[in-house]
């Protein structure tokens, strides 16, 4: 599916202007069409006959799972792709002329379903693979052991993490390298790496594929907004003048007016937002992402990314200021700034005979 999206994006941009607006409609509706009826037959090809199977494992999977506030929400995802699937294998099983009204109307139905399975298959198909039985941890006495070196090698700088995920049970895994005298260990840690107490090693490997078969599996991540569109329908992007234009325009400005209106453009709010407003939006958005990841250090990543959002806020009012201050002056740039003549070199006549290259040096002439 991301295949097929990023073909159908590639054709979507050629029907729109530098600014991102749909101007041949026609065309765009021809790539939109080419996209459902690519993934119309790449479904049929990988799901049509399995994804009820994969459905009914993943509900098997979620049966042996502890209890736990996400769970509910899992089983009514589940329930979702059920009824989407129902739905594309009906338009599979029934589909309409070709280049009719009809498909039309059935290809628009039937692509929230499709990019609701592109969105979301992944989490039926995790939840099918918890019946993996991970390995025993260590004992008390060892992870009591294995914790305060993997503490002492942390002040040290001598822990260094992989990567994360959350088990069934709500815990926290990280798996990370213990460095110690040039050699190093994969070792696992249950808890908030960056909290002062609370974590322990829970086990200690060879290399990571080891500790991949003895480690509980990873339970499907979160999202920062459940009601987020699909990545693989979102909406017609608003308009935007690039940075690079806007540069462009101060270059080749003449007035004080014409800078002050790039100005303004770049601090623009609103639905037609410029660059600056957007990359406050784009902090702001962030911060929410760290702090939604509930450890210390993104609890401190948070507000540093909130105080730079806030920063820019501040800096984008200014620039906004400055512009119309810079416009009320309703100064030209002075005379003597005058244009340099292009660097060109003057061509030959055509009679001009070439210049003789100069003789080639013989063998006797370097002897000598």
């Amino acid at each position: 599916m991301a295949v097929i999206d990023r073909e159908s994006e590639t054709a979507l941009d050629a029907t729109q202007d530098r600014y991102g607006r749909t101007v041949h409609h026609d065309a765009a509706t021809a790539a939109r069409a080419r996209r459902t009826q690519a993934a119309l037959a790449t479904y049929a090809i990988h799901l049509a006959e399995h994804g009820q199977q994969l459905l009914t494992a993943a509900r098997s999977g979620l049966d042996h799972l502890p209890p736990a506030p996400h769970t509910e929400a899992w089983c009514d995802l589940l329930d979702a792709l059920a009824a989407s699937h129902t739905e594309i294998t009906r338009v599979l099983n029934q589909p309409a002329a070709p280049g009719s009204a009809e498909q039309r109307k059935q290809h628009a139905a039937v692509w929230p379903h499709l990019a609701f399975w592109a969105d979301y298959g992944s989490i039926a198909a995790d939840l099918a693979d918890q019946h993996h039985q991970p390995g025993p941890e260590l004992s008390a006495e060892d992870k009591r052991r294995w914790t305060d070196l993997a503490r002492a090698a942390r002040r040290q700088g001598g822990l260094e993490p992989i990567e994360s995920w959350y088990a069934a049970d709500g815990r926290l895994i990280t798996l990370a390298y213990l460095v110690q005298d040039d050699t190093s260990i994969v070792i696992a840690l249950a808890g908030d790496l960056d909290a002062v107490a609370g974590w322990e090693v829970i086990g200690h490997y060879d290399d990571e594929l080891a500790a991949g078969r003895a480690l509980p599996r990873a339970v499907p991540p979160g999202v920062l907004r459940p009601d987020a569109p699909s990545r693989f329908n979102r909406p017609e992007p608003t308009p935007e003048r690039p940075v690079q234009e806007l540069l462009q325009d101060v270059v080749e400005a003449r007035t004080a007016g014409e800078v002050s209106e790039a100005l303004l453009t770049a601090a623009q709010p609103g639905y037609d937002a410029g660059p600056l407003v957007r990359l406050e939006r784009l902090l702001d958005t962030a911060a929410r992402f760290s702090y939604a990841l509930e450890t210390v250090r993104g609890q401190q990543i948070g507000a540093r990314l909130a105080a730079l959002g806030r920063q820019l806020a501040f800096l984008t009012q200014e620039v906004h200021d400055a512009a119309e201050n810079l416009g009320a002056t309703v100064g030209v740039l002075p005379p003597h700034r005058t244009p340099a003549p292009p660097r060109t070199r003057p061509r030959p006549a055509v009679s001009t005979t070439p210049p003789t290259p100069p003789a080639r040096s013989t063998a006797t002439t370097r002897r000598a």
